[in-house]
């Protein structure tokens, strides 16, 4: 984990939380209100249970373009060839005509600021930007190859800023070679390399390899508004020390190391990357997208593989031993813990906000991963995850937005998390959502989890759908639902639920259907204000098979057809009414039109009734039999299980 000082900390809590209202300015009228409807859902989610903690990342927004600090000579692209230097590029070197650069056979080096228009086909040699630290120099690529065997192809010792213009209708191709004549600590790593700030834009191609290690590298800032970029690098694409910022444009990398990356952890208003629009092809062996610090996204198209992808991963699921011991999410292989090369899609030392977007991506490790905050606002998002779909070591909430996690180790992971919003949909081979928090082990390269009972999932709307090997929702502290719908498949053994809290889980509104096996399972607990009802059946049953539920004048309260084999589910919903008779039945066909397994309208023929009973004006257990306690070790076969407080007790039966 990337460490980072108070100030730093202070700074991008601070950012965070102001910047929805500025970041939604350059969209439309509709997702403006969208954005600002997500906020207020987020306020009223706190006021009715959230923790405080969550309530700063729910709040949180962003605006790229503020952050990225896009300056008017950043969109530079006008020049004429009255007013500027132009340099011609050939087999026999290069020449100069104008003032403000000189040329030395293939080394041409520009030492004033003014406008520099490059062109032709230069085949070992070199551009070098030497001009004043307060220049402002413009580099026009009009149609320019340029190689470099032992060093960088385009190189600025020095300039306030140098600005490369890919001139429309040309392509530019640079690269270096595999190895370097300066060989010291401070020397340049890139085909691009910058010791200034450096802005990038036109609509132009251009084509850059880095053979020796980086693509294109800025020790200052790194901004791109515009072109079509295609980097391949022998390690990491593009850096920008203090920031990476992009409004636009088209850019490809293909990296042995690193896609993008932000490199300065020291400072506190440094190390971001920005993202306001542009479409972004990265194929990397590291991250993705690293930032030193946090990662703003206000738009943009990005497809991303990272590690290899999911498939790269070794990550199985363990079952955990009912009794709680050994086994589970924890015990894994020294191998699955070390973390000694990072394949994550999006990774922040800080933060990582995100307002819009469309992602498609597909990581060996986390595809999100903070070591602080998370906060997803809006966007369209399908995650395939070797590890988890979306992690943050602190808080993580959900305002807006589509999110389908594909596959993943663990769902969506944080300390706290808090969901008023949005679609999403999770296939995990252990935990669905997991509040947990993350052991000092990972700072040694290892990811132990710990327990913490301050940790909380807060569900206040929003329409979620769990696919989980291991527990559905789990939570080492507490749970709260005042609204949204929540449909969990959970597992089919006995050694997890479809639910699974330590503390409490208090619900006072939404829609929860939770099927799973019976050994392990939990209803939400005893001082909920609203109604549920937690059904054992006598045997397990096949996946698809229709569980409805119905009240005495046959009104159907849910209908419900779990993807995997169950032996339980629990059912809360505003509609039921204590002191109210209920009928449970199984199998049969539903006329209603299917969504994740829950139908709406339509009726239901053709099933078995299991069960008749009065609802209680708290959670109510039911077996085949009739109301009975709450499930303690019930189930088929004898299975274990907790009470309704969440604690775990007795054991299943066969177990010594």
């Amino acid at each position: 984990m990337m460490k980072r000082s108070n100030k730093a900390k202070m700074m991008t809590a601070v950012l965070l939380s102001t910047l929805l209202a500025a970041g939604c300015s350059a969209k439309s009228t509709d997702t403006t209100t969208a954005t600002a409807s997500a906020s207020e859902t987020a306020v009223s989610a706190v006021q009715s249970g959230g923790s405080a903690s969550a309530a700063a990342v729910q709040l949180a927004g962003l605006n790229a373009t503020e952050k990225a600090g896009f300056k008017d000579n950043d969109a530079l692209t006008a020049w004429s060839k009255d007013s500027s230097t132009s340099i011609s590029l050939s087999a026999s070197g290069a020449s100069v005509e104008g003032s403000g650069a000189k040329a030395e056979g293939g080394i041409v080096t520009i030492t004033a600021a003014g406008t520099y228009v490059v062109a032709g086909k230069l085949s070992d040699g070199q551009i070098v930007v030497d001009a004043p630290k307060d220049a402002d120099v413009h580099l026009v690529l009009n149609g320019a190859q340029i190689s470099k065997q032992d060093g960088p192809a385009i190189y600025v010792k020095e300039a306030d800023k140098t600005i490369v213009t890919l001139q429309d209708g040309t392509d530019n191709a640079v690269s270096d070679g595999s190895g370097y004549s300066d060989t010291s600590e401070d020397a340049a790593i890139a085909a691009i390399f910058s010791k200034g700030d450096l802005t990038i834009n036109g609509s132009g191609k251009l084509t850059v390899q880095g053979k020796m290690n980086d693509g294109i590298v800025s020790k200052d800032d790194l901004k791109m508004l515009g072109g079509t970029i295609d980097v391949q690098a022998v390690d990491d694409g593009v850096i920008g020390r203090d920031l990476f910022a992009v409004q636009d444009g088209s850019i490809t990398i293909k990296a042995g190391g690193d896609g993008v990356k932000t490199t300065n952890d020291t400072d506190a208003d440094k190390g971001f990357v920005a993202i306001k629009g542009g479409t972004f092809n990265i194929t990397s062996a590291g991250d993705g997208i690293q930032a030193a610090s946090s990662i703003l996204i206000g738009g943009g198209t990005f497809d991303i593989v990272s590690g290899g992808g999911s498939a790269a991963s070794t990550k199985t699921h363990q079952e955990q031993d009912p009794r709680g011991f050994g086994g589970g999410p924890q015990a894994q292989t020294a191998t699955d813990d070390a973390e000694s090369s990072s394949g994550k899609a999006l990774k922040a030392g800080a933060d990582i906000a995100i307002a819009d977007g469309k992602f498609q991506v597909d990581a060996a490790d986390d595809t999100i991963h903070s070591n602080a905050n998370i906060s997803i606002a809006g966007g369209q998002l399908v995650l395939a995850a070797g590890d988890d779909g979306i992690h943050a070591d602190t808080t993580l909430s959900i305002l807006n937005g589509t999110i389908d996690i594909t596959t993943s180790y663990e769902g969506i992971e944080s300390l706290d998390i808090a969901i008023s919003g949005g679609k999403v949909r999770l296939v995990s081979k252990d935990d669905g959502v997991n509040v947990s928090s993350e052991s000092n082990s990972s700072a040694a390269g290892g990811k132990g989890m710990t327990n913490t009972a301050s940790g909380k999932l807060t569900i206040s709307g929003g329409y979620m759908v769990v696919d989980a090997a291991g527990d559905g929702l789990d939570s080492n502290g507490s749970m709260v639902m005042t609204g949204g719908t929540v449909i969990v498949n959970g597992p089919s053994g006995n050694g997890n639920g479809a639910l699974d809290y330590d503390g409490t889980f208090e619900q006072s509104g939404g829609t929860l259907i939770a099927a799973g096996s019976s050994g392990m399972a939990q209803a939400p607990s005893d001082t909920s204000s609203q109604r549920a009802v937690h059904m054992t059946f006598p045997g397990t049953l096949q996946a698809g098979t229709l569980v409805t539920l119905k009240d005495g004048t046959s009104k159907t309260i849910a209908t419900f057809a779990p993807a995997k084999t169950f032996s339980s589910i629990v059912i809360s919903s505003p509609e039921l009414k204590a002191g109210t008779e209920y009928t449970i039945s199984t199998g049969g066909k539903s006329t209603g039109t299917a969504t994740d397994g829950m139908y709406a309208g339509g009726v239901t023929s053709g099933g078995t009734k299991i069960v008749t009973f009065t609802l209680g004006d708290k959670v109510t257990y039911v077996n085949e039999s009739g109301v009975t306690t709450a499930n303690t070790f019930g189930g088929p076969g004898g299975a274990g299980g907790r009470g309704p407080g969440g604690g775990r007790g007795g054991r299943p039966a066969g177990m010594n």
